[in-house]
């Protein structure tokens, strides 16, 4: 489920602080203008209180950009694989919000990570969701020593942004003591030509793959894996 209501919420919050910042400064001015020095002070004071309010709705607003809430076991991306060479595929991620990315992966199986954040048990009694976010897409071969020498084929699925809820956990973690966990989940399995598969995230936050239609789960049994 997307977290952009939750976003425009914060950021409507963060506009209406700010109109409240703006009024106190205008009647600031004014007093001062009347000699009022106390009376501008005060209100220089609420200005200062209600642009701190604005700027963390705004920051809270900005750190979730790009994540998902997680309520239960979701579906987060379709992926389909087309061999165009010997260990050289085009593969296509797509999201139920209906992001696509297109990318050709070197190797015999697709690797997706992603980032998922939990939080402690106040922070759920009082609603806060866990969230996620698709991370990266790369390429794996079965071989261990072909997967040390062969180049790297790994695409970003997220954009960055400068205000991240995942790094600044990692940043200032006595600032968001509220945050129970924060880590990495992934899953693969073998590319097969044609094949088309369903990614979906628990609600403990792991990474579940599967086949998407019953000519993906034969050739995977022909390769010794089997549908979980």
């Amino acid at each position: 489920m997307s977290m952009w209501p939750f976003v425009i919420a914060c950021y409507l919050v963060a506009g209406v602080f700010a109109l409240g910042m703006l009024g106190q400064l205008v009647a600031s001015r004014r007093r001062w203008r009347m000699r009022r020095r106390l009376g501008a002070g005060h209100r220089l004071l609420w200005a200062a209180l209600l642009g701190l309010c604005a700027a963390l709705a705004a920051l809270v607003g900005s750190a979730v950009l790009g994540y998902q809430r997680l309520t239960a076991e979701a579906a987060v991306a379709v992926i389909e694989a087309h061999a165009i060479a010997p260990q050289r595929w085009a593969v296509s991620v797509t999201t139920p919000a209906g992001a696509r990315h297109e990318v050709e992966l070197g190797g015999d199986q697709w690797q997706l990570d992603a980032r998922v954040i939990k939080w402690k048990p106040g922070a759920i009694l009082a609603g806060a969701p866990a969230l996620y976010q698709l991370d990266r897409i790369g390429g794996r071969y079965a071989d261990i020593a072909r997967e040390r020498e062969a180049p790297r084929s790994v695409f970003a699925l997220s954009t960055p942004h400068a205000l991240d809820l995942w790094q600044l956990t990692r940043r200032f973690p006595r600032w968001l003591a509220w945050v129970d966990a924060d880590y990495g989940s992934s899953a693969y399995l073998p590319l097969v030509d044609a094949g088309r598969y369903e990614v979906s995230l628990a609600a403990a936050g792991g990474l579940v793959a599967r086949p998407a239609d019953p000519a993906t789960a034969q050739a995977l049994r022909l390769r010794g894996w089997h549908r979980p």
